[in-house]
């Protein structure tokens, strides 16, 4: 069953083009990795998905269109999203910031704290006297606590040690194998990419230019389009 559907997306930023007729598409319980080189338009899409940005094209969530709804309708259609630099509620504590937008669900901090137990021994502390990774943790439970049944990934970790990077993405082959979500994500990291995702969507200059199964990566396509 397809849980989203984007076809023909155009965005623009006033006089200046951003997106040329993306296509793309998740199933229910299906990883997607949305991937090209910076500036390709990869962010812009998740964006235009969660209704940050105005667009033009054909996009369906659950059966319903996503064109005209405002962001926090699109949310609560369960569409859950971990922006690119985080964005923890720096002044609330790491309780506050899960229970901040908790919706009722699977997902409650019994959950979360089984997925980061991290979370689960700074639960009084301030968002903000967290480590990069730790607030990556965070921004995901987050995200969790919302329930949703598409999770946007975008650069879930980017900046971050190797040992936290490891922590993350055992987080995803967890949600994977484990939760039934649908994720959809952006990382630079190929290898890893390639060890959680069932399919793949390149971008280059605003337009889909490939989408398969990632196993159909080969290493020319990747170093065309991802300079890899």
């Amino acid at each position: 069953m397809t849980l989203l559907t984007v076809r023909d997306l155009t965005v623009r930023y006033g006089a200046s083009q951003a997106l040329f007729g993306v296509s793309l598409s998740v199933a229910k319980g299906e990883v997607v990795a949305l991937m090209g080189r910076n500036g390709m338009g990869k962010t812009t899409t998740i964006k235009a998905i969660c209704r940050m940005v105005p667009s033009q094209g054909d996009m369906t969530f659950a059966d319903q269109s996503l064109a005209r709804l405002p962001s926090h309708r699109a949310a609560r259609l369960g569409i859950g999203l971990v922006p690119e630099g985080r964005r923890c509620f720096a002044p609330l504590s790491v309780i506050e910031n899960l229970t901040a937008a908790a919706r009722p669900g699977d997902w409650d901090l019994r959950n979360v704290f089984n997925l980061f137990p991290r979370l689960d021994e700074r639960q009084s502390q301030l968002a903000s006297s967290l480590s990069g990774g730790e607030q990556q943790m965070l921004a995901i439970g987050r995200a969790l606590m919302t329930n949703p049944r598409l999770l946007i990934l975008d650069e879930a970790t980017e900046g971050l040690a190797p040992v936290v990077r490891q922590e993350i993405w055992g987080a995803i082959r967890n949600l994977k194998q484990n939760s039934g979500l649908s994720i959809l994500v952006v990382d630079k990291t190929l290898k890893e990419l390639a060890g959680v995702a069932d399919r793949g969507v390149i971008l280059e200059r605003g337009r889909s230019v490939w989408s398969d199964d990632m196993a159909k990566l080969t290493p020319e396509l990747a170093g065309r389009y991802l300079g890899v």
